[in-house]
């Protein structure tokens, strides 16, 4: 994702009018609390605890799980590498269902790894019986988002415990969750492959500070623990995240104008002639145009100043996916890939 002054040249515009829709971003920030109690922390001198006490326990009142299930990381990102680290060597590999989040093949190659990419149906649901095929001795994890990136869907409990009764670890990464309502959280005591991945990035809209975690059964959690960089999660991110619980009820009160926001932009999205929007439980909507015009509708959105993510090849060519901004940038969206298409 550029950042928003290079977006702005390419638009020819002032930075405050460029409309950044290609990061899942939150539109509205961090809780005011937020912003209050960075001002006021004192000991950015200090190193954070690199056994992550006082933030374990406070993650562990949130999320109603023991403190010696979880692990934060910088961003839900080091996560999934730490994980990686730990099961996958050189010439192991995982099964995603694709399309999804990018960061599973890129962290699982650096690791010597392969991805290998089950498809999902036409419904963009995951196809168990396709990764029951693709399943080698060498298949060491399965990572999926659910909701799903950049698709938007879920995948069902009956779906998630039919793969782990696989030989392999399932990395369920619910980056989304608070936009759905929907987890598997309560399963990990249950299954020892079982791993579960939050971020702050998304309803809380702490994505500049990388603050995520993973629940797990505590000896992963403990090997985790001892793998990661000491000081991996920041003092500003803890102070951040610290804050956001305390303001829990306005963050949640933002995360219903999104998806209220998402409901009447699918809407406006469904009357475009030549567009087919996809439903979401996320914070996002993917969305197909005219075969073969896909560079030029986006091109045509970007000189607008609106960006969005575009997927120029591959299984999503020609499909764009807007995530849920302000009512007005929602609003310039609709109609200018009114104008594009109808032109």
């Amino acid at each position: 994702v550029d950042p928003t002054d290079v977006m702005a040249e390419r638009a020819g515009i002032p930075a405050d009018r460029v409309i950044r829709l290609n990061g899942n971003e939150n539109p509205y920030g961090p809780s005011p609390k937020v912003l209050e109690a960075l001002g006021s922390f004192q000991n950015y001198n200090h190193y954070p605890d690199p056994d992550q006490r006082r933030l374990r326990e406070i993650l562990s009142d949130y999320l109603d799980v023991p403190p010696d299930h979880i692990v934060a990381g910088n961003g839900s990102d080091e996560l999934i590498d730490l994980l990686l680290r730990i099961f996958v060597g050189v010439g192991d590999n995982i099964i995603i269902p694709s399309p999804t989040f990018g960061m599973y093949a890129f962290s699982s190659e650096i690791c010597g790894g392969e991805a290998l990419s089950v498809p999902r149906d036409e419904n963009f649901e995951i196809d168990v019986e396709a990764i029951k095929l693709a399943v080698t001795p060498k298949s060491k994890a399965c990572f999926f988002a659910s909701p799903n990136n950049p698709t938007g869907n879920i995948a069902t409990e009956s779906q998630i415990r039919a793969l782990l009764d696989f030989d392999l670890m399932v990395v369920v990464d619910e980056t989304y969750y608070e936009f759905c309502g929907r987890t598997v959280m309560p399963l990990v005591d249950e299954y020892p492959n079982l791993v579960v991945l939050r971020t702050f990035s998304k309803w809380a809209g702490l994505a500049g500070l990388r603050i995520g975690l993973g629940v797990m059964q505590p000896g992963l959690a403990q090997t985790m623990m001892g793998m990661k960089p000491p000081y991996n999660v920041n003092m500003a991110a803890e102070v951040a995240l610290t804050a956001s619980l305390e303001d829990r009820p306005l963050l949640l009160e933002r995360v219903k104008r999104i998806v209220d926001e998402r409901d009447r932009m699918m809407g406006m999205l469904e009357k475009i002639p030549g567009i087919k929007p996809w439903p979401s439980m996320a914070n996002f909507i993917l969305c197909k145009l005219p075969e073969g015009r896909g560079q030029e509708i986006y091109e045509g959105l970007c000189n607008r100043g609106i960006f969005l993510r575009y997927f120029s090849g591959g299984e999503l060519k020609d499909y764009v996916r807007a995530s849920v901004g302000l009512p007005h940038e929602n609003d310039a969206v609709a109609g200018a890939l009114a104008e594009l298409v109808g032109g």
